[in-house]
């Protein structure tokens, strides 16, 4: 795009013509989803993340100066946007039903179906599926359940493992439990759709 040209068509879209928006993304479409498609995180689809891109695009088209091509200007946003929905979805990790083995889905069936204790070539599958909701916890969490109910240690020897006072060691298992119960409920949820 002519730079006299890009300059024309960002003036009159500040000035709400909504042909020239469209005529905006219709000539960056192209970069914005080659840019997507290298950088688009797993759970994001691609269509929503332009879609998230071209609208903080408008929105910040008046802070374009017009020193630098729009194209480089409209790269870097769909770049730090591309990261930023990584960064996200890296910190909120997501456990899907897909993701399980199918032994780890048959224990899921087993604990909505019974009451009763695992057999034991079940046993195996719930450990690998209560590492998974492990891995959907924050560290903190995590290391409060290990130590806590995999481990089997005392509330005392978690606070003198940790330096946490006895209620932050409570308050963080129980916390952590409720976050793997609500993972939990969620695959099952999924499971039957």
């Amino acid at each position: 795009m002519d730079d006299t040209d890009a300059s024309a068509l960002v003036h009159a879209a500040l000035q709400h013509d909504d042909e020239a928006a469209r005529a905006l993304v219709r000539q960056l479409y192209p970069l914005v989803a080659k840019i997507v498609r290298a950088h688009r995180p797993h759970r994001t689809d691609e269509e929503d993340l332009c879609q998230m891109i071209f609208i903080k695009v408008f929105q910040k088209l008046s802070q374009f100066s017009g020193k630098v091509p729009l194209e480089h200007w409209v790269s870097r946003i769909a770049v730090n946007t591309c990261l930023n929905q990584i960064q996200w979805e890296k910190i909120r990790p997501e456990l899907r039903h897909a993701d399980l083995s199918v032994e780890e889905q048959a224990v899921i069936e087993n604990l909505k179906t019974s009451a009763d204790e695992l057999a034991p070539d079940q046993r195996f599958a719930s450990r690998q599926l209560v590492e998974h909701l492990l891995a959907a916890l924050k560290p903190v969490e995590r290391l409060a359940i290990d130590l806590l109910y995999l481990q089997g240690r005392s509330v005392e020897e978690i606070r003198k493992i940790t330096g946490w006072s006895a209620a932050l060691v409570k308050v963080r298992a129980f916390r952590a439990r409720q976050k793997m119960k609500e993972c939990l409920a969620r695959i099952s949820a999924k499971e039957g759709v």
